[in-house]
């Protein structure tokens, strides 16, 4: 029988699906968990004694559930076939073979879990605070620093501490009428969990809410836009599309445009507030420290400095420390996204502002990608590769008011700030 003829949209179709496919085993954050006696020894230590974790108690608690060898080769054939079906100068194609190699590379970085590589890796996939943006003289670090010393100086307004008197079962109720408004096909819903160990999760269609967990009212808007418009959103807009099928699934890249957006979303919607803000950008610092030695007790002390609930010094600590080894050294750097995405996405969105491209800024929200693959998933749509999102947050729908807001950012980036700052600084000092 002779080989089918495929066109080119069924190439990317086919070729893509096996990405997704491929990938569907290997689960990151379910894999670098700190196993559960990390936790129970420093209680029982009061805090004083360092924990042993070896490779072999990631490899007991949390084993990897799909053969690596067999993975690897699997995914340099999908490279092989991308690059044979689609060329190496395919724009596209460039794309699939960027994820495959991405996986590639978190087959690595769980293979060396507990040991000191298991950094090198990481900072592979999702950077260092040590990393320069755009190659600018500014680090991630050095907005953190910087945001550091401002939100250490600002407290919430109104209450100090937003008081915590949902249930978790309020919760699901609230946001599955919300949900109903954003997601109206009834698609996307909220559901109570056991088994999450964070107060929520967001899954391709639900966001799980812990059922022992309790919130504040400004929780649940917070948990609206950032786990249900972004994470759940561009997870459905992604699994909408019929052909371009990758923009269903996130590599370790697209970390940073998501949780960025997620942040952006929190502030643009004014959900957000100092102490959120302040607790994303300490996990810059608390990484930073973790690179250069700092061990698990150390972290933790570090945030108590901070003010943060002993269970919440606890609970921040062990993310940084999630996968590699509590000795210091080799932290899992995913939690530098946040901010490193809010800095990516808010730029591009005033590029394309100046640049005279507003109708490029809804794709930010058209699947699970990067930000500097927005002009090519643009180009493509306009091709009939890539579907229009479809769930897209109000300022996204109407592209009014965003597209003035960023044309004044754009002259306010150039405005001398310290000269700004030292004008009013002397005010306040006379009259306050």
């Amino acid at each position: 029988m002779a080989p089918l003829l495929l066109t080119y949209k069924e190439k990317i179709k086919r070729l893509s699906s096996r990405i997704v496919e491929a990938q569907k085993p290997i689960r990151i954050l379910d894999s670098v968990k700190l196993p559960p006696h990390v936790s129970a020894e420093l209680r029982k230590s009061n805090f004083k004694e360092l924990p042993v974790v070896l490779p072999e108690h990631y490899e007991k608690h949390s084993p990897i559930e799909f053969d690596a060898d067999a993975k690897r080769t699997e995914l340099r054939e999908i490279i092989r076939d991308v690059q044979s079906e689609l060329g190496e100068a395919d724009d596209i194609g460039r794309l699939l073979v960027t994820q495959a190699e991405e996986y590639l590379t978190v087959i690595d970085l769980l293979k060396n879990r507990g040991r000191k590589e298991f950094w090198e890796y990481s900072r592979k996939l999702y950077g260092s605070p040590k990393d320069r943006i755009y190659n600018d003289t500014n680090t991630i670090s050095d907005l953190g620093r910087m945001m550091y010393g401002i939100l250490s100086n600002i407290t919430s307004f109104g209450e100090e501490k937003p008081k915590e008197d949902l249930t978790a079962v309020n919760v699901v109720d609230q946001l599955n009428e919300r949900f109903q408004a954003y997601f109206p096909d009834g698609s996307v819903s909220a559901k109570l969990s056991d088994g999450i160990i964070a107060d929520a999760s967001a899954g391709g269609d639900t966001v799980k809410i812990r059922s022992d967990s309790m919130f504040s009212a400004r929780d649940v808007g917070i948990l609206e836009v950032h786990e249900g418009w972004v994470h759940v959103g561009t997870t459905q807009n992604g699994a909408n599309q019929k052909i371009a099928k990758w923009l269903s699934k996130g590599s370790p890249r697209c970390a940073s445009t998501q949780e960025g957006l997620a942040v952006i979303m929190e502030i643009f919607s004014f959900r957000s507030y100092p102490k959120r803000a302040k607790t994303i950008n300490d996990r810059i610092i608390a990484i930073e420290k973790a690179e250069e030695g700092a061990d698990l007790l150390e972290m933790i002390e570090f945030y108590r400095t901070e003010g943060y609930s002993e269970e919440d010094c606890l609970q921040n600590a062990k993310r940084i420390f999630r996968g590699g080894t509590l000795s210091g050294g080799a932290p899992f750097t995913k939690d530098i996204s946040y901010c490193k995405g809010f800095i990516e996405n808010y730029n591009f969105m005033r590029s394309a502002i100046r640049a005279g491209k507003p109708e490029l800024l809804p794709f930010l929200f058209v699947g699970k990608m990067h930000v500097d693959d927005v002009p090519l998933l643009y180009q493509k749509h306009k091709e009939g590769i890539i579907d229009a999102p479809k769930y897209l947050p109000p300022l996204f729908q109407d592209l009014n008011g965003l597209s003035v807001w960023m044309s004044f950012s754009n002259f306010l980036n150039v405005v001398n700030m310290k000269k700004v700052s030292e004008h009013y600084d002397r005010l306040f000092n006379l009259h306050l």
